[in-house]
C-alpha cells in the first residue's frame, strides 16, 4: 500500500449543531455548514500531496454537499458510509433518550430499531476492504458521518467498533489512516479548519 484514507465527517447541520441522532434523516448543511465545508477543502491541499485515486461519500446529501464543497469529485456513492442508524433514537439527543434510559450512549447501550455497534462495524470493514484495494494506487477520500467514521477509524487499527468513542470528529473534520510497513496506523484525528466562523 503506498496511498492514505482521509476520513472527511459532513459539515454542519441544525441537527449535528444542537445534538440530534441523525441516522437516515437526509438533513441539509447550514448556511455555515456550507462555509466550514469549503474551509475543509481547503485544508485538504494541506493533507493530500497528489489528487485522490478515489473518492466515495455516503448517500445522505449532507456528505454528498460536503464533497462537492470542498472540492470533489465523487466516483461513487457507498451505502455502507451512511450514519449509525439510530432506529427510535432517530432525531433525538443523548439527554432526552436518558429521561428514560439512564446512562445512554450509542456505545454502550442499544438503539431500539437500529443498528447495534457490530454492525456498523461490520459496515466499516466492508468500507476499509474496498478502500484497501484502490491504496495501491494513491489516497482515498472517504466523506460521511461523526459515528460511522468513529468507528471505521477503530476498526482500521484493529480495535472493536465500541473503542470509536475514544475518537472525536467534528463537523466537519478530517481523520487521516496511514500504515507503516502493512501495519494500520492512525496518522490524525479531529483536524478541523482553522479560522472557523
Amino acid at each position: 500500500m503506498t496511498g492514505r484514507v482521509f476520513l472527511l465527517r459532513h459539515g454542519e447541520t441544525e441537527w449535528s449543531l444542537s445534538g440530534k441522532h441523525t441516522g437516515r434523516t437526509d438533513i441539509p448543511l447550514t448556511e455555515r455548514g456550507h462555509v466550514l465545508a469549503e474551509a475543509a477543502g481547503r485544508l485538504a491541499t494541506n493533507l493530500l500531496t497528489e489528487p485522490p485515486v478515489l473518492v466515495l461519500t455516503s448517500p445522505r446529501s449532507r456528505a454528498q454537499d460536503t464533497a462537492r464543497l470542498a472540492g470533489f469529485r465523487v466516483d461513487e456513492v457507498d451505502e455502507r458510509l451512511a450514519e449509525w442508524d439510530y432506529g427510535e433514537y432517530e432525531g433525538r439527543t443523548t439527554p432526552e433518550i436518558r429521561e428514560t434510559v439512564p446512562g445512554w450512549t450509542v456505545w454502550t447501550h442499544p438503539c431500539p430499531g437500529g443498528e447495534t455497534a457490530d454492525e456498523v462495524g461490520e459496515r466499516a470493514d466492508g468500507v476499509i476492504a474496498r478502500t484497501t484495494e484502490a491504496l495501491d494506487r494513491g489516497d482515498v477520500v472517504l466523506v460521511g458521518h461523526g459515528h460511522f467514521s468513529r468507528v471505521l477509524v477503530a476498526r482500521w487499527i484493529g480495535l472493536p467498533a465500541v473503542e470509536g468513542v475514544r475518537f472525536a470528529m467534528e463537523a466537519p473534520s478530517w481523520a487521516v489512516l496511514g500504515h507503516e510497513r502493512g501495519v494500520p496506523r492512525l496518522d490524525h484525528v479531529n483536524l478541523t479548519p482553522k479560522g472557523r466562523p
